[in-house]
């Protein structure tokens, strides 16, 4: 009889060790911060990655002291492994395996910002977006008409029709994608702009109001000044009479352009000089 107490004491103590052992290291799991120095780390989930991997690879990697199958008992016994999503994630100072995990389930991956500028042309845009080493490259061709065609536009010109704005990107996303976002936030706001304007403008088309507005645009770059020029050069419209807005020249003349519009220049005619023919030119 007392050798059966004996034991039992005995392996309730054990248990009870054991116990306070896993506690302990339950508490070391939640609080124990990843080791990625004050600049954080950029971790990368491969597609098709799962939790053992990842696992393993924080561990492998020094990011963790603690022993790689807690982050993966963690998430088992959480039944969200699964969840996990690729990308970039940044593991801020700090933070813990738990915290790591709940980034990865809830795809808090890193936002990348691409800013298409206002006046920059279209083709510049393509140049830049092909650049871009974060975009995965899936256009074929990159001339303005193909890309056009590529996004699902193909009577499309292309030009100015992509909106001026700060985007925000995962890394890993198409370069075709980008570009569907710049032309869907245009196309959006040139219908909110076009159900607005006032009736008497002598546009026909929401895309003659951004021709017109391109050219407002390049003729001064001081927001106060627009309404007058755009006054201006509605009432030319209106008028019949020519626009003889210098931009659109230096826009027609293209890589000729030396920094110097000459007397030759205005009088050179092109699809976009605008002291020579009226009405807008076909393109912002």
């Amino acid at each position: 009889m007392r050798l059966l107490i004996k034991t039992i004491v005995v392996l309730a103590l054990i248990i009870v060790i054991a116990l306070a052992v896993i506690w302990s290291q339950y508490q070391k799991f939640l609080t124990t911060p990843l080791q990625v120095g004050e600049a954080g780390y950029v971790y990368t989930v491969e597609n098709g990655s799962n939790l053992l991997a990842i696992s393993t690879d924080i561990k492998a990697a020094g990011l963790s002291s603690l022993p790689a199958r807690y982050l993966y008992i963690y998430g088992r016994l959480k039944q969200k492994a699964h969840l996990i999503k690729a990308g970039e994630y940044l593991i801020e100072p700090y933070t813990s395996l738990p915290q790591f995990f709940e980034q990865l389930i809830d795809g808090q991956v890193i936002q990348y910002p691409f800013t298409i500028i206002e006046g920059m042309t279209s083709q510049q845009l393509i140049n830049m977006i092909v650049a871009n080493q974060r975009l995965t490259k899936t256009l074929n061709e990159t001339s303005l008409s193909q890309v056009m065609i590529a996004i699902g536009k193909p009577d499309n010109h292309g030009e100015g029709e992509f909106a001026p704005e700060t985007y925000h990107f995962a890394a890993g996303t198409s370069d075709k994608e980008m570009l569907k976002r710049a032309h869907q936030l245009m196309t959006l706001n040139l219908e909110q702009a076009w159900q607005n304007k006032a009736e008497d403008l002598p546009y026909k088309t929401p895309y003659e109001a951004l021709i017109m507005a391109s050219i407002i645009e390049k003729e001064t770059g001081i927001a106060e000044e627009r309404a007058e020029i755009s006054g201006v050069f509605v009432r030319r419209l209106q008028k019949g009479m020519r626009l003889q807005t210098d931009p659109t020249v230096i826009y027609g003349m293209g890589e000729n352009f030396d920094g110097n519009i000459r007397r030759k220049d205005l009088k050179t005619d092109t699809p976009y000089n605008t002291y020579t023919r009226h009405g807008l030119p076909p393109t912002p």
